[in-house]
């Protein structure tokens, strides 16, 4: 690349002068000292927003668009902004393929992304986040992309630790480094080294979030107080000027990096404090002051740019103010919101109608939060009442959405309601998807015949069908994956079965049109799925059967169908499909009969023909005096010479000069449908596209063209534009007039999908995925009832092979839920074909309906013993109960079942901290120690169990042994022995106290203490037997470190004190 002189000598000039005609005529190098000159003002321009005219070349323009920013003054990035644009400028594309990106805060550290990273446009003071002892990559998890773009890449991350004492001894440094690696393990990360020197962590990491140590991992690892120094970016550059504008710099000496709860979640804890005082009002002045404080020494500090403000001054002084309790009113309708700058009191502004002690607020609107009704929605091109969410425009952090079985939580209102109540985003509305219109009737109530047609009687019978096992490893257990299996000799009784359920369905009262329409379709579908894939039985195989059987052989015979050749089953399955094909038309074609006057005789001739009523035309036409038109429509689709020879005389007329005029142009219409010439025939006449598909093979192909070149043929004339397009029924003939905006490349009807399956099995020309979604059968999209059926029918033959019509499977258990029947949601789950890439989709879809649904399938014996019945592992009910009653605070249940599911650490957690003091305090020891001891050959799984569930093992045996009821540990037969085996159990019972103190409540205590008494009792009743004065006040000391109340502290110090006396009273004797 060649370039002229673009600045003068100084290079106080950052304008370019010349074009690109100047650079190819110039035959001068771009020399590295030029191009770092123009960078310099590139640079400039960049940070000081120059008003000259730097981007009068188109190629620094496309530069600028590939840089990224950052603005932070105490953040860099390597290589800085300055090479970057040198090297873009040498190497076009440059920043779409850095190598080893390097972004850093000073004093913090920095984060090394390996390999190639495309950084073109990357808002690096949004994503890139330092605090102290922590980096966050992508805080905003939506804005987040996939794993190994972007920044969410692989990447060496280095942080600075600020330690009390940075002279270590070895010991120190060896602990230090164990936690280090502790922490990253639990986060996911690799260590690699700890300079103690310099402080510096270092560690690998896969993809980002927040890394770095907690505040108790600080405390733990001697951190300093202070917070990390921040340097002064210049001090760090070496000194020099780095062209920061000096209107950015930061005081750094009231930063104070926040760990609060809100800093943690992604939050701004400024807002969050704003937002609390704004619903909580009754706060004193004095956190209002100090609040406003803090906001305004953040404006002194930063002006106009935003940085996360610390709140540790001020929330000090509240946590050690003693206010008054805080009383909870009732939110009113939130009104407005307005994102502001710190130009006003905060970076936001709630207005609401509830007075607020010390701020400024007033209501500007009434009415809540609108859409413009003159902007049409992107999807439909109208309104259609779409929803306005005013939690949307007011942050995430108020935001309500979806709730199990399509229950969607909001605070709008449709578009253009007139209802002022419910724009208020203080009114939660609640609102159900749509999954369960099938099972509702035209007054929108849901019938339960319509529930038990719709489910369960087709799932049933679907169940009813041979299927074989696959069973498939998760974990411990085994599941059982099902697939129905049949042959097409079935197939035709399979579908005569599903046609019975859908007929009954039909007979259910106050169904409404358009779910009839959909209805009589179905029954439409198994009827063409039996025409075109259902296979006869070969009669002639009985011959071959033994002569003992031969007057049984007979018999069936002669009861049986007859034998059929088998060149001749093509014909036959035509004549099938020819007669399936009149029946799906008779409807309409009558329909434009009843609208054609009487005078129209010919035109009611012609729809007679588009429906192959040939009687009835025939009948017509002699009726009418017309013998020879009767005459010729009775031969009409036969014979191909006798098209030929109409078409022949219609060519003789044309050519002799005949005026058509004088004869009626719906006879020549006749004419040429008796000649095969469907497209002359339909000259200005729409019909739908079954009978074109019935004029196509009736007249115009040879009578005896087999249905795959049918098909195949009015697949050609659908891809000239010559044939009607096959749309779906409910647009065909329901009330949705999308019909003149329906293209090719839409869905089509699912019948139509069916003959090309048929016309092309092997190859499946048509998408099984668009063939197979709701839209293709009906005008509910979430309605898979019945296309889940006609899928694993078709399957079941062999008829179609697929994986990965997961939708599918997905959208009936959906519905199914939706109506309660978990156990037929786990049925179809199990039909889910395995899928190598997914081997656990069916285990975790299972897992999910099952703790989702805990309490229908639960309470309901039936469904409970279905499940069992398929396979389903007993643990994974019994924990999700578990889980279930553990939410619904019910903990003796769920103990039970977390040992049932073996999950024995949850298990001792709830008996230690719920179950085990009630159960003992009221006497039941004989549950305490049933519990306990079937935890005990797992304890080595257990966490604390000697100081858990232990300690009551403990507490039975040592019971036991000192009330020599039950001789179980001989050796207590001294004082001595006894008192050190109450010793070690007291200690026990102390350091279990401390270890559950956190998680004890006060009966929990309660029954500690009560342990600790009957123990210091037995003990102490044999102190008077022959034992020495020494061994006696061993047991008194060892009765005083037991966890027991002051009052019985203080009688066994007496007891103690007496028989202290009388040892001294014998020594001076």
């Amino acid at each position: 690349m060649a370039s002229a002189s673009f600045f003068p000598a100084s290079g106080t000039s950052c304008e370019i002068r010349g074009t690109a005609s100047d650079i190819s005529r110039s035959g001068t190098d771009l020399d590295v000292e030029n191009c770092d000159l123009q960078i310099t003002s590139l640079l400039k321009k960049r940070r000081l927003s120059s008003t000259t005219n730097f981007f009068s070349h188109g190629v620094f323009r496309k530069i600028e668009e590939s840089l990224p920013t950052l603005h932070s003054p105490d953040y860099y990035m390597e290589p800085c902004l300055k090479d970057m644009v040198t090297l873009e400028f040498l190497d076009p594309g440059y920043c779409s393929r850095v190598p080893d990106f390097v972004v850093g805060r000073f004093g913090y550290g920095c984060v090394k992304f390996f390999g190639k990273t495309d950084v073109r446009g990357l808002d690096l003071d949004q994503i890139v986040k330092f605090d102290r002892h922590e980096v966050t990559v992508y805080e905003d998890e939506s804005n987040k992309p996939m794993v190994g773009q972007g920044l969410n890449k692989t990447a060496e991350v280095t942080l600075r630790l600020q330690i009390k004492n940075i002279e270590l001894e070895e010991q120190e440094v060896d602990d230090i480094v164990k936690k280090l690696r502790e922490s990253m393990r639990r986060q996911g990360a690799q260590f690699i080294a700890f300079d103690p020197a310099y402080g510096e962590w270092k560690f690998l990491v896969d993809h980002f979030s927040r890394f770095g140590l907690s505040e108790d991992e600080e405390e733990d690892i001697i951190m300093g107080d202070a917070t990390g120094v921040v340097q002064d970016p210049g001090e760090m550059n070496g000194g020099g000027n780095s062209e920061i504008d000096e209107g950015m710099q930061m005081d750094t000496k009231g930063l104070v990096l926040s760990h609060s709860l809100p800093s943690h979640l992604g939050l701004d804890p400024v807002k969050m404090k704003e937002m609390r005082m704004l619903m909580f009002p009754v706060e004193e002045e004095e956190e209002l002051e100090d609040f406003r404080g803090v906001v305004s020494n953040q404006k002194q500090a930063f002006g106009k740019e935003y940085i996360r403000s610390p709140l540790h001054n001020s929330n000090q002084r509240l946590i050690h103010r003693s206010s008054p309790p805080v009383v909870r009113k009732t939110p009113v309708a939130l009104l407005e919101y307005n994102s502001g700058t710190f130009d006003s009191i905060s970076s936001g502004t709630v207005l609401m109608t509830q007075e607020n002690k010390g701020m400024p607020l007033k209501t500007i609107k009434k009415e809540g939060f609108k859409l413009d009704l003159k902007q049409e929605t992107p999807v439909t091109g109208s309104h259609s009442r779409n929803i306005v969410d005013a939690a949307l425009f007011m942050g995430r952090s108020f935001r309500v959405g979806w709730g199990p079985n399509g229950i969607l939580v909001h605070s709008g209102a449709p578009v253009g309601t007139n209802d002022t109540r419910r724009v208020l985003s203080s009114v939660i509305n609640i609102e159900k998807v749509a999954i369960d219109k099938v099972v509702r009737d035209e007054n929108n109530k849901v019938k339960k015949e319509l529930v038990d047609f719709a489910f369960d009687a087709p799932l049933n019978l679907h169940k009813a069908l041979n299927y074989e096992e696959k069973e498939v490893g998760v974990g411990f257990f085994q599941l059982k994956l099902l697939k129905v299996v049949s042959n097409r000799l079935e197939l035709s009784e399979i579908c005569r079965s599903y046609i019975d359920i859908i007929e009954r369905q039909l007979e259910v009262p106050d169904i409404s049109s358009s779910a009839r329409l959909v209805l009589m379709h179905q029954v439409m579908v198994w009827e063409l799925i039996k025409v075109l894939f259902s296979e006869r039985e070969n009669t002639g195989q009985l011959k071959s059967m033994g002569a003992d059987n031969e007057e049984d052989m007979m018999q069936d015979t002669k009861e049986g169908p007859p034998e059929v050749d088998l060149e001749s089953l093509p014909l036959i399955r035509r004549a099938e499909f020819s007669c399936w094909l009149q029946e799906s038309v008779c409807h309409r074609v009558q329909e434009e009969v009843s609208s054609v006057n009487d005078s129209g005789y010919l035109e009611h001739l012609f729809f007679l023909l588009t429906g192959r009523q040939l009687d009835a035309a025939v009948e017509l036409a002699a009726s009418k005096g017309d013998v020879r038109l009767a005459c010729l429509l009775s031969q009409a689709g036969g014979s191909t010479v006798n098209r030929s020879d109409v078409a022949c005389q219609l060519d003789i007329w044309r050519i002799n000069g005949l005026d058509f005029n004088f004869i009626e142009k719906d006879r020549i219409r006749l004419y040429e449908l008796l000649a095969g010439n469907i497209h002359g025939a339909l000259h200005g006449i729409k019909i739908d596209w079954k009978r074109f598909l019935g004029l196509l093979m009736w007249y115009h192909l040879p009578p005896d063209t087999a249905l795959p070149v049918v098909f195949r043929t009015y697949q050609h004339f659908l891809d000239d534009g010559k044939a009607t397009f096959p749309v779906p029924i409910y647009i065909d003939e329901g009330p949705v007039e999308e019909n003149a905006n329906w293209s090719r490349v839409e869905r089509f009807d699912l019948s139509y999908y069916l003959m090309l399956l048929h016309a092309s099995e092997e190859s499946q020309l048509c998408s099984l995925k668009t063939m197979f979604s709701t839209f293709s059968s009906t005008h509910d999209p979430l309605d898979y009832h019945m296309i889940w059926h006609q899928r694993a029918i078709l399957e079941a033959v062999g008829v179609i092979h697929s994986n990965d019509l997961q939708a599918l499977d997905v959208g009936l258990v959906s519905q199914l839920l939706c109506q309660g029947q978990c156990h037929w949601a786990i049925y179809v789950a199990l039909h889910m074909p395995y899928h190598d890439d997914y081997p656990y989709l069916q285990a975790i879809l299972i897992r999910e309906i099952l703790f989702q649904n805990c309490e229908s399938w639960s309470s309901q014996e039936s469904q409970r013993q279905f499940i069992e019945h398929l396979g389903i592992p007993l643990q994974w009910l019994h924990e999700a109960m578990a889980v279930y009653f553990n939410y619904h605070g019910d903990l003796p249940k769920a103990l039970e079942h977390f040992l049932e599911c073996a999950n024995w650490q949850k298990a001792h957690s709830i008996f230690m901290t719920s179950v085990a003091h009630a159960l003992f305090l009221s006497a039941n020891h004989s549950e305490v120690w049933r519990i306990a001891t079937s935890m005990e050959d797992q304890k080595s799984e257990i966490e604390n169990w000697d100081l858990g569930a232990g300690i009551y093992i403990s507490f039975y045996v040592l019971r036991s042994s000192l009330q020599e009821d039950n001789n179980t540990m001989g050796e207590l037969d001294s004082l001595d022995s006894k008192n050190a085996a109450c010793r070690d159990f007291l200690g026990r019972l102390n350091e279990s106290l401390a270890v559950w103190a956190g998680r004890l409540t006060v009966d929990a205590r309660m029954a500690y203490s009560k342990m600790a008494k009957e123990i210091c009792d037995l003990l102490l009743s044999d102190i008077s037997e022959g034992s020495t004065r020494d061994a006696q006040l061993s047991c008194f000391d060892t009765v005083f470190n037991a966890p027991i109340p002051e009052d019985l502290r203080s009688n066994h110090l007496q007891d103690a004190v007496t028989v202290f006396t009388c040892h001294l009273s014998e020594v001076a004797s």
